[in-house]
């Protein structure tokens, strides 16, 4: 589902113009992003939290050049579904 079919679905359900529902659907994502940005995690009760997840600096083969690289500690975003909305999914 893209974001168009979200806004479509959620513009049909509540009435709401969908040029409305797409630009809070922007913002929502846009806030979300900014607070992972500067590390705060992201809680929706009844769905899921967004986190930054660190990877710890690791070594790795370029087996075509049979040479080490090392990959540097960096964050990455993550979801963890609640478990409302794991229940849900699993029906």
């Amino acid at each position: 589902m893209t974001k168009a079919e979200i806004a479509r679905e959620i513009a049909k359900t509540t009435g709401i113009d969908k040029g409305a529902v797409v630009t809070v659907i922007e913002q929502v994502m846009t806030v979300v992003k900014d607070s992972l940005a500067h590390g705060e995690n992201v809680y929706l009760r009844g769905f899921g939290y967004f986190i930054v997840k660190i990877r710890a600096e690791k070594t790795a083969r370029n087996i075509s050049k049979n040479t080490t690289i090392i990959i540097p500690a960096h964050n990455i975003p993550a979801f963890k579904p609640a478990n409302t909305f794991k229940e849900e999914v699993s029906k």
